[in-house]
């Protein structure tokens, strides 16, 4: 009756992609480091994989200024106009002309584009994450799945030890209301912060040791946690990209070539009217 398990399901028979599904003892026989109640069913993806975000950051990063592009970092906009196919962008130290423009700001999006008389139902949470100590021969990589758990309690997602860092575990759905440009509470100093993960771990990854440590991100979600790539309704050369809801890293490159396809045509060969900003 999952939701979550009938779109994997329908997004490998569409996609043509391989797929395992299993009950929970066959889930445990495989991984002993799962504790997986009777009444699961799981769905197993081989060809997935986990991307070191960090990694990825940087290696476009230095891509980009391969090909040309200048990374201005801590650069607070204060202002942005269009007239015609001119766009004028002006932060504290400088003002920058250009023929188009791509917003893709994050958390801040909302807020930059009420610079261009846009207002879009974006709504940045604060989210939480931790390590645990882990068995590394059961928990590695190449012995330990990436998973998702869809509980009474929440949706959660976890991360195999990769090089020794431990278990990660996180929690999708939730997170407090906050205003980007507002220090963030770290992690543990909300008391929920380490009591909702330690006590899914011990229900359901109960080999795991001690929490090490976490840390706090951004999602900037939209009513329907789809996301927004899109055209700005009144300018032409203005690009949107936001409310990527918690899961827009992995589609990056793609998201990119979008981009890039309607700022300079104004098409795509694939089809992304489910972004559209008309559905709001």
């Amino acid at each position: 009756d999952s939701d979550f398990i009938h779109n994997i399901r329908s997004s490998a028979k569409k996609y043509s992609l391989p797929l395992e599904v299993m009950n929970s003892s066959e889930i445990q026989h495989r991984w002993s480091g799962f504790y997986v109640p009777e009444n699961f069913v799981g769905c197993f993806e081989p060809k997935s994989g986990v991307l070191k975000c960090e990694e990825s950051i940087k290696a476009y990063k230095e891509l980009a200024e391969t090909h040309g592009a200048t990374i201005l970092t801590n650069r607070k906009v204060r202002g942005i106009s269009i007239e015609g196919d001119r766009v004028t962008v002006k932060t504290d130290e400088q003002t920058f002309y250009s023929n188009a423009l791509v917003v893709s700001a994050g958390a801040w999006s909302r807020n930059l584009l009420s610079l261009l008389d846009l207002d879009l139902p974006l709504t940045p949470v604060r989210k939480t994450f931790a390590w645990f100590d882990a068995d590394e021969k059961m928990y590695n990589n190449k012995n330990f799945p990436a998973f998702t758990f869809e509980t009474s309690q929440g949706l959660y997602y976890g991360f195999p030890s990769i090089d020794g860092t431990g278990v990660k575990l996180g929690r999708h759905d939730g997170g407090d209301k906050i205003n980007p440009d507002v220090l963030m509470k770290e992690f543990g100093e909300v008391v929920e912060d380490k009591g909702d993960l330690i006590r899914f771990m011990n229900q359901y990854i109960p080999n795991s040791y001690k929490l090490k440590y976490g840390k706090t991100c951004m999602y900037t979600l939209t009513p329907d946690d789809k996301f927004i790539i899109d055209i700005h309704p009144k300018y032409s050369n203005v690009a949107i990209a936001a409310g990527f809801s918690g899961h827009g890293f992995k589609f990056s490159s793609a998201v990119g070539q979008a981009l890039s396809n309607l700022i300079t045509s104004g098409k795509n060969d694939i089809d992304i009217s489910q972004f559209s900003i008309n559905r709001f």
